[in-house]
This record gives structure tokens, sequence and C-alpha cells, in this order.
């Protein structure tokens, strides 16, 4: 779509929703040098020729254009209705002091060039041109009309000379012109992490000048990469039962007050969305976050890809924010933009669309050093300030990452922390900022049984659950039992033996105990009474044995075992 095509797209769709009738006027402002321009205190819209605006006119529309880089354009219209009878006092007064001056003007030679805007050609004097703030002069014309947008939200307007700043006292040009509503369209209509935030920080800012209950987007192009409708709710939107189903659909298991209390967790408040799992390793932490985010955007089937559902892994080395935040690389002049950081460009390209981020083993690190500015932008509303520079930098993945981002209510973040002796413990500070759910209990009956459904499952189950619910029985009294990834993985690999090997369903259960549940072993004077249950439910199975024997063996001579050293 060519530019002609599109500028006339967006006049038809402003025409249409304003109610533009055969009594109605309008001015379009779109030329390349004509356009509207960010100026100290407001905006200048253009230079307008509103020499010959009828005076039964029932309303004004004013057709604006704004660029931004690399490739956006906001088309916004402005209306006006109420405020015709100030502005046709204002042309009027104009048009009229600047005739009684006219023979002051003709009489001092002055040269000629073509005018700044560029606005049909014609000329004004140097004179004319950008003037600093004080008494004005006028034209007896008003062909060449410069209309500003003020910070107040209303119009004023010259019809000589220009502003650079309208941070001065404007009761010089009035009366002002009240705006009645402003409609938009951004082009390309495809939004994305790409696309210049400046070009949503411009239409924030169009708003807060004139009332965001003034401002309305209109569809005016198709989008050919539009997130389909499900991809758009918000999950508070959804049944507790609709999610549910949508859970279980993925494959996981997991006990339904579980999900329940997760998206309870997830979005008991409106602007802050952040919840942390906790629990052995294995429990399906990762993977309900995972079920959720891709239920609440309707994404069927593992393999199909969910586009604002992100996973950052989170690395032992992160001592400071830019693990999640990036940071400026001033050898290639770009910003490196990590997993975390297109999360929050994408939900603030998306504001209508939720957008979830997982912090994957988020507590491998210290999480006060990595999170402390996001914790503090979470509570305080205050933007992440990202680099220095006043403009925007190229990101590492094409993006124009801005000075500072704001935490949208539109992100939810999730992290997932196991509990061990390789992990760091949370502080307060952090769990006073984040729902914590403990996942640690495992209901390995239940998930049995789901895992029986599956026909390629059926024999692992019946050969396996008596002996993988004594096992996790006398483990989990330690608080030593293991999860939903050990024991789905213990019956893919029965499952798999069983044909190929041809070994007894017995040695091949002594071989996984081994080598997936009882190697995880280790303890102290506190574990004896284990070892002896163990030894005494697995006699049947001599490497076992073996290797429980010699568990108690480090006990007795050390006062410790550990079964992988």
């Amino acid at each position: 779509m060519d530019l002609n095509e599109r500028q006339r797209s967006f006049e038809a769709a402003a025409r249409y929703v304003l109610e533009f009738s055969g009594n109605s006027a309008q001015n379009k402002l779109l030329g390349v040098s004509n356009s509207a321009k960010v100026i100290e205190g407001g905006l200048q819209l253009g230079v307008a020729n509103l020499n010959a605006f009828s005076e039964q006119a029932d309303q004004l529309l004013l057709i604006c254009v704004i660029r931004f880089p690399p490739e956006d354009e906001v088309y916004f219209a402005l209306q006006i209705r109420e405020g015709l009878p100030a502005l046709r006092q204002r042309l009027a007064d104009m048009k009229r002091i600047g005739a009684a001056s006219r023979s002051a003007e003709e009489a001092e030679p002055v040269e000629a060039t073509v005018v700044p805007a560029g606005l049909f050609g014609q000329t004004v004097s140097h004179a004319e041109m950008y003037v600093a703030p004080g008494p004005l002069t006028y034209s007896n014309r008003n062909n060449l009309v410069a209309i500003y947008l003020n910070s107040d939200g209303l119009l004023y307007l010259r019809n000589k000379g220009f502003w650079d700043t309208l941070k001065m006292d404007l009761s010089i040009a009035a009366p002002a012109v009240v705006v009645d509503r402003v409609v938009f369209a951004v082009y390309p209509p495809e939004a994305s992490a790409r696309r210049s935030l400046l070009t949503r920080e411009f239409i924030g800012y169009l708003a807060r000048f004139v009332g965001p209950e003034k401002v309305q987007e209109v569809r005016v192009w198709p989008d050919t990469r539009a997130l389909q409708p499900d991809m758009q709710r918000l999950p508070r939107t959804l049944s507790i039962d609709r999610i549910l189903a949508d859970v279980r659909s993925q494959g996981g298991y997991y006990p339904d007050r579980l999900v329940a209390r997760y998206h309870a967790a997830l979005n008991f408040q409106d602007h802050k969305h952040f919840v942390i799992l906790a629990g052995i390793s294995g429990t399906g932490k990762t993977k309900l976050a995972l079920d959720y985010a891709r239920a609440v955007h309707g994404v069927e089937g593992k393999d199909a890809e969910d586009p604002l559902l992100i996973v950052c892994p989170v690395r032992p080395d992160w001592t400071d924010p830019s693990g999640l935040l990036g940071y400026h690389d001033v050898l290639s002049g770009r910003y490196i933009v990590p997993p975390f950081l297109e999360a929050l460009l994408l939900a603030t390209a998306y504001p209508d669309a939720p957008v979830f981020v997982i912090l994957d083993e988020m507590n491998l690190a210290r999480v006060e050093y990595y999170l402390a500015d996001v914790l503090s932008a979470l509570e305080s509303g205050a933007p992440l300030r990202l680099h220095q520079a006043g403009v925007p930098i190229q990101g590492s993945t094409g993006v124009e990452v801005p000075s500072s981002l704001t935490l949208p209510s539109n992100l939810f973040i999730t992290g997932t922390i196991n509990i061990d002796e390789t992990t760091n413990a949370l502080s307060d500070k952090v769990l006073d900022r984040a729902m914590l759910i403990d996942m640690s209990e495992v209901d390995l009956e239940g998930f049995l049984e789901q895992q029986a459904s599956r026909l390629e499952l059926a024999i692992a189950v019946q050969e396996s659950r008596p002996l993988l619910l004594t096992v996790h029985g006398a483990l989990a009294q330690h608080r030593m039992h293991f999860g939903y990834r050990t024991a789905a993985e213990f019956l893919r690999y029965l499952s798999f033996a069983l044909p190929v090997t041809r070994q007894p369903a017995t040695e091949l259960l002594d071989d996984l105990l081994v080598q997936k549940v009882l190697i995880r072993l280790q303890g102290g004077e506190g574990q004896r009474s284990l070892l002896s249950t163990l030894k005494h439910h697995l006699a049947a199975l001599p490497r076992s044995s073996d290797l429980l024997n010699r568990l108690e063996s480090e006990l007795n001579e050390y006062g410790s075992f550990q079964a992988s050293r």
C-alpha cells in the first residue's frame, strides 16, 4: 500500500467515525514537510489554509501525521465542533489585525524565501520564520495558519511566523480552541516489539493533552500478523473451569487446587503479577507456568508457537540487572536485549494482551543482585532505567530500546526455584513482593493413574506402581521424595526397555531404582532410619540392596553418606 492510499484510507475512516457531512470542512496536514512536529510544551500540527473557511461549517477536521523511525506513521484527526465559535473569532481577529498593519509591512523591503513548512510553495519573509515568544504580528490572510496543540489540550493559532516553544503566556493568542475528539491509526498495523516505542509514547502524550476519553483508535488497515482473539484475553476474564480444562489438555498433571491457587496468585492484583513456584526438582513448576500461559492464549499442541510466552533461564553468574535488562554494548553501538527485556518490550507493544515471562531456576543466582531494579519498579511503578542516551538505541534483536521503560500491567512474571543445597535462599525483600506457592507435595498415585490411561505406558505403570509408591512414601517421610519428571522418565524407560532388552521386569526395576532414584540419596544420622526402611522394602533387588549397604557403611564410618560420590 503506497503513501497516497494510506492517507486516503485514514481520511475516509476518520470522516466516517467523526460523522463528516456535506456541511463539514477539513484540512489535510499530511505533506512530508508539513507533518506534525513535537516542540517544547506541545505539538505543531502543521500549517493550514483556512482563508476560505466556511461560516456554515458544522465542524472542522484536521488530518495530521507524524512519523517515527524506522517505519511507523501515526495518523490522527482532530475534530473541532464545540470550539468553532472560538476558531472563527481567532481567524477573524488575526485577519483584522493583519489588515490594519499591512501598510507598514509592505513598506519594509524583505527578502523572500520558501516557507519552512513547504506548504503550497508559497513564500514568506525571513522575518516571518520562527520567532522568540513575544508580541505577535499578523497577516491579512489566513492561508498560512500555524496550528499548535498545547499541553493544556487547547489549540492556539497564528497566521504569520512560527513558535518553537509553547512554554509562554499564550493569552496573546487567545481565544484558544477546544478539541472535541481525536481518532488515530498506526501504520504499519502489525504491533511488535520491533515497533518504535516512541509511537506508543506519542499516543499517550496526545491522550494526556486532550484527555484519554477523547482519544479513539480506529482500525484502518488489515493486520496481517494480528494476534488471534484468544491471545488478547486477560487471565482474570476466564473462568477457572475453562483454565483447568485447557491446562489438562496440555498434558501436565497438577491437582486442580494447585492450578486454582496459581491462577488466583497471578491475577488478584491489577497492576502486579509476580508468583514464585517453589519445590523439589521435577514437580512440574516450569511446565505449570508454560501450560497455564498456553491455556490462557488458547495455544493447542505442544509444538505450536506462543509468541507472547518467553522463558528466561537464570545463570549462576548473574550479579547485576544486565542479565535481565540488558546493556549497551559500546563496541557494537547496540543494546543487548536478553529474553526478559524482550518480554517487557512485547508487553509494551501489545498492551491489550497478556505476556508471560518465566524466570527459570531463579535462585541459581542471588535474586537480590539481579532482580532488585525490577522488584523496586513492581512496587513503586517507577520506570526502569536502561541506558543514559537521550534517544532510543538499536537493540540486538532489531528493536529500538528507549532509555527507560515502565513495567506494564499486562506482564505476568513467574519464577521457579528448586530448594536444595545448590541454590540460594530468598530474602524477605523478595518474598514480600511475590506470592510463593510450594509445589513439593507430589500426588504420585494420581499421576500414575493418569499415565496408565496412555496405551504405551499401561504395562510399565502396572509393573512399577507398587514399588514406586512404596519407595516414594519412604522418601517422602524425610522430604527426599522425587517429582513427576523422575516418575515419568522411570515409566518411559521401563516401557522402552521391556520389549527391547527382554530382561525381566524385576531386573529393570532394580536398575532403574539405582540409576534414577537411589543415586540421589545423601544425609546423615537423621536418615539412618530411611536406609533401614529402604533395605527392608528392597531386599529382593540385589543392585539396590548393594547400594544401600554401601551407604549404611559410609554412615557408620564417616557419619554421613552420599550415593553419587
